[in-house]
């Protein structure tokens, strides 16, 4: 019998190689990207055939797996490409492949026999005759649709076999649509979400049109604004680890492959200092709880582990308080530092630091110097070097944010 409360896989999202970098530096024990096909984010920055061996190797020096999704829903012209794309994946040394279609199922286990086969959240497993069904067939992990309750999992766990890994989603967007099947977004754009390419209709603001009273709007609600009658709030599950830990998960995933660098590290630091704290019975550490705070995010949730979650109807704006203004690539034991210009800031202003491992501490920004040694108020030139001494040391990849407000009104 396992044991339910070892800790889970801690598994990060990585839409390119410096948010792949940043996810490995900050804590993660799994990372999941894409190749250029096959991937439900085809948005994101992804990684070339040339690149996908590069960030293996990366990932596998600092000891954590890596996980390819090939989880669209191919047509013939794509099953056709796919033997070879799923070679490459297999030479290049990926740990697991991610797939929904079960004829890709099948060629994963012909032509990438090193890869062990998750079964994605898109083929929408909710219940334990499923889980069964794939572990049959021989996958070694199902990803549960995000309709499933805390309960249910228990129900899931209890009956299927031990050794079939069990992955949820506990971080980020969550679609309206069941596990992501959308057609609303190819209706109205052309754009097909089951293969990569959604655009997120359901955020868009809607208001009712009388036949004879065209140019006429009127909200469906009582609000000047309107509403947003398919919008949904985002999952934060970062309070209910103790939870998630007692239902058996074996894997805990964080969305947004096609968000930021600044998202990767952060959301993956405060999930990985949360979740180690849970684990060894200790609270968890406020600072860190507040990191996924500091990130762009629809109101928070906790999606439906506790029953329906509720709708969002007043906007589909994120919550944006905080900017990355640079990047430290080098420091050393006494603190001067190297840094990479990402948005205008100045001397004199009040800003955060976070890095891999690094407690979120404050600062006033001290006289900065460029290449030249020549005196800077405010560096202007995006990803320009500059210099600047910190009251402490800090790792490389160490984040400098500045509060702003950026929430769209």
């Amino acid at each position: 019998m396992r044991d339910k409360r070892r800790k889970p896989e801690l598994l990060a999202p990585a839409g390119d190689m410096e948010r792949l970098k940043m996810a490995v530096l900050y804590g993660a024990d799994a990372v999941y990207l894409a190749g250029t096909d096959f991937g439900m984010r085809a948005f994101a920055g992804n990684f070339t055939p040339e690149e996908l061996p590069q960030a293996v190797d990366f990932a596998h020096r600092h000891g954590v797996r890596v996980h390819c999704t090939i989880n669209t829903m191919p047509r013939n012209d794509e099953i056709a490409r796919l033997p070879e794309h799923l070679e490459r994946l297999n030479d290049a040394g990926v740990d697991a492949l991610i797939v929904a279609d079960l004829g890709a199922f099948t060629l994963a286990g012909k032509y990438a026999p090193r890869c062990q086969r998750h079964i994605s959240t898109q083929a929408s497993i909710s219940n334990y005759e499923t889980a069964r069904a794939w572990y049959d067939l021989g996958a070694s992990r199902v990803i549960l649709a995000r309709e499933v309750g805390l309960e249910e999992i228990r129900t899931i766990r209890a009956k299927t076999p031990p050794e079939l890994e069990i992955e949820a989603f506990v971080h980020g967007a969550m679609c309206v649509s069941y596990s992501g099947r959308c057609l609303l977004s190819n209706y109205m754009t052309g754009r097909d979400s089951s293969r990569g390419a959604c655009a997120q209709p359901c955020r868009y603001q809607y208001a009712l049109v009388e036949e004879k009273r065209p140019g006429e709007y009127f909200p469906i609600e009582e609000d000047a604004r309107g509403t947003y009658i398919l919008n949904s709030r985002d999952m934060c599950m970062i309070d209910h680890l103790d939870d998630l830990m007692d239902a058996g998960l074996d894997s805990l995933k964080i969305e947004g492959r096609a968000k930021s660098a600044y998202y990767a590290a952060v959301v993956t630091g405060a999930y990985r200092h949360c979740l180690d704290d849970a684990a060894a019975g200790r609270p968890a550490d406020p600072i860190w709880r507040d990191e996924v705070e500091h990130v762009s995010h629809r109101p928070y949730s906790t999606g439906f582990y506790y029953g329906p979650p509720g709708q969002y109807y007043a906007n589909s704006r994120y919550i944006r308080e905080w900017q990355v203004v640079a990047l430290v690539t080098d420091c050393d034991e006494l603190g001067n530092a190297t840094l990479s210009l990402r948005n205008k800031f100045r001397t004199g202003d009040t800003v955060e630091l976070v890095g891999p491992d690094l407690r979120p501490f404050a600062m006033a920004v001290p006289e900065m110097t460029d290449g030249e040694g020549m005196v800077l108020d405010e560096p202007r030139t995006p990803q320009m070097t500059f210099h600047m001494k910190l009251p402490r040391p800090v790792p490389s990849f160490t984040l400098v944010r500045h509060a702003v407000e950026l929430s769209a009104k």
